[in-house]
């Protein structure tokens, strides 16, 4: 040991005299402003439908490889929507669409679903996962609370194509706008979807600086891909930002009031501070105090120990902010959103490629520092990036651009020798067969189903779960009351979202708890899934719905007819005939068997179709046997493989 100095072998790092010092690397590639790449030359240009194209097949030929053939048009045209709305197509815009499909018509179709309401309810969901949304205030009591208004806030924002940066600026600072609107105020519900502890014998001052610290960490993880956290501690081990940056960052969120107002101790009840009305209903938002709070660095991180005082300040190893910007949340978000941000662009395109392709041009979509991964194409991260701000940071557009390419056009399906050169499929040589999100799977099963309610907007619904899941300890605990009527076929970003105690159906296709930010979720594949599909009431019913719509099909068509209407409902394809023949004769079988003995198709049918008792009770006679075999078939198609994936 050298006296008075220690040196650490981790790269750059430096302790000296008990300060932890950052060699920052500032020419690293994240960190340098983008500019647009030309278009890269290819052999093949009549493949390149888009610029994303031209830098998909550049690395493909540079390793001698082909793209894969363009999917089936029905793959194509169920893909799109998936991606758009979340739902799938209906079965006169597929025969439309198989009838007139051409580059034009393709064109057209995204435009459809671009515009199509349903699209915010789709990329909505995407981003309350980002900005940990729940419908509760999570840890221990878990107590409900009214946040839907924010919700329902994102939604319309995303159905207006609002510019990225206007979004950004609204929900970290709506309230400090000039003028602000009753939206803009709500859009600042945003900070309010922390995780909240009303749990009596906590500090006062502990509770504040969670929720504080939680909302520069999650600002950090959605705008920069930053991984701030290090540095609330000490400054930190691989990016160049210091433990005194982070708290210059805290400074910007810790002028707003306690949100536990006077009531400490008052668990169910203690969560107060700043609302608005938003019809009848009151929602949290946030505002700024009119005496400003002294900021301090926490040694160590401890919220106890203060040392350093600091102002609000951005990092410095980024742009310098404009000299007329406001030193509060304001400044810190038009910051976040200037074209001479490396970070934000690239992050928030990067994101959204994610959501289509199952993985980012950089895979660590939460980390682009040093420790991060490269991009797979950083030249056409970096096209994007530039686009989309030039496009005034239009999502739509940006979006279109995507799924119009060739890229996204292609098949899933890939060569024994294609998979040896390219097996994580980091050059796109292939479409990734994904399976769709469990909102997405159990919306897709009510549509099928023809149950699906269109409403936007508005209080959670409370679908069936099981008994109990809710119960904490006493009768105090909140009641799970399951909805009826429209309200239990509703979307599944509608459910309601208890943290802690997360519907059993959204948690088992892997839907996060949102306690914290989650930028990616995992896929998972295990039995439980399976029966989740088989049992659910949710899936029962939906299977129900199917038999009673093929049911009627068969009356005025032919069984043969009937299988194909409810395979295409289910797999936006016709079957083939071993489809055909293997579902003809599961139906046959069934029908034979629920011929002789009735009184098991009426248990049956009785046992599944759940509330839509009320819409066809009493049972046709003459109809069970036909509709008990037709809900066998039904629950098969709702069961496949293909049903729950996007090609």
């Amino acid at each position: 040991m050298i006296h008075g100095l220690k040196i650490l072998c981790l790269g750059f790092l430096i302790v000296t005299h008990g300060t932890l010092c950052f060699a920052a690397d500032e020419s690293h590639w994240a960190y340098r402003k983008p500019t647009r790449p030309p278009l890269p030359s290819v052999k093949n240009s009549e493949w390149c439908k888009q610029p994303v194209d031209h830098f998909v097949l550049q690395k493909l030929e540079e390793m001698d490889l082909q793209p894969s053939p363009a999917a089936s048009p029905s793959t194509w045209f169920r893909r799109v929507h998936f991606d758009l709305t979340g739902l799938p197509p209906k079965i006169v815009e597929i025969e439309d669409f198989l009838d007139k499909d051409s580059p034009g018509f393709r064109s057209k179709v995204v435009d459809r679903l671009l515009d199509s309401p349903h699209f915010g309810e789709r990329w909505a969901r995407h981003w309350l996962d980002l900005a940990r949304y729940g419908d509760s205030t999570g840890i221990h009591e878990d107590v409900v609370r009214p946040s839907w208004a924010w919700r329902d806030w994102v939604v319309q924002a995303f159905n207006k194509d609002m510019p990225f940066d206007q979004f950004t600026i609204e929900q970290l600072a709506g309230d400090l706008l000039p003028d602000a609107t009753l939206a803009q105020k709500v859009a600042t519900g945003f900070h309010r979807a922390a995780p909240f502890n009303t749990e009596g014998g906590t500090p006062k001052e502990a509770r504040r600086t969670y929720q504080v610290l939680d909302r520069v960490n999650v600002t950090g993880t959605v705008w920069l891909g930053a991984t701030l956290e290090c540095a609330q501690c000490h400054d930190h081990f691989y990016d160049p930002i210091s433990q005194k940056e982070y708290y210059q960052l805290v400074a910007f969120f810790n002028n707003t009031p306690d949100e536990m107002g006077k009531s400490i101790g008052a668990g169910r009840s203690a969560m107060t501070g700043p609302t608005v009305k938003v019809g009848e209903a009151s929602t949290f938002v946030m505002q700024e105090m009119q005496k400003k709070r002294t900021s301090q660095i926490f040694l160590r991180g401890n919220y106890e120990t203060k040392g350093e005082k600091v102002l609000p300040k951005v990092p410095g190893f980024l742009h310098a902010p404009d000299q007329e910007a406001p030193d509060n949340r304001l400044g810190l978000a038009q910051w976040l959103v200037d074209p001479e941000n490396p970070l934000t662009p690239r992050v928030t395109v990067n994101r959204w490629w994610t959501e289509i392709f199952g993985t980012g041009l950089v895979r660590t979509g939460t980390d682009f520092g040093t420790q991060g991964e490269a991009p797979s194409h950083p030249d056409l991260l970096d096209w994007l990036a530039v686009d989309f701000v030039e496009q005034n940071w239009s999502m739509k557009k940006l979006l279109k651009q995507i799924v119009l390419s060739s890229t996204y056009a292609q098949s899933p399906r890939i060569s024994p020798d294609n998979k040896t050169k390219d097996p994580q499929n980091r050059l796109l040589i292939r479409f990734p067969k994904l399976r769709l999100s469990a909102e997405a799977i159990r919306d897709n099963a009510l549509a099928v189903g023809g149950l699906l309610t269109p409403a936007l907007g508005g209080p959670p619904a409370y679908p069936p779960q099981p008994d109990g899941i809710w119960w904490i300890r006493d009768d105090k605990s909140p009641k799970y009351v399951t909805s009826t009527g429209e309200q239990r076929y509703r979307r599944s970003l509608y459910t309601i979202w208890r943290r802690t105690y997360l519907h059993p159906t959204l948690s088992n296709f892997d839907a996060p708890n949102r306690v914290t930010c989650s930028a990616d979720r995992g896929r998972t594949n295990t039995p439980l899934q399976a029966l989740t599909l088989m049992n659910d009431p949710i899936f029962l019913e939906a299977g129900f719905g199917l038999a009673r719509r093929m049911l009627e099909r068969s009356k005025s068509n032919s069984i043969k007819e009937a299988i194909r209407f409810g395979f295409c409902l289910s797999t936006t394809r016709n079957p083939d005939q071993t489809e055909t023949d293997a579902l003809r004769e599961l139906y046959e079988k069934s029908l034979r068997k629920f011929s002789k003995d009735g009184d098991s198709a009426y248990k049956l049918l009785n046992s599944v179709r759940g509330e839509l008792a009320l819409g066809v009770s009493p049972l046709n006679a003459s109809e069970v046997a036909l509709l008990a075999a037709w809900f066998q078939v039904a629950n098969v198609l709702l069961n496949l493989d293909e049903t729950i994936s996007k090609g």
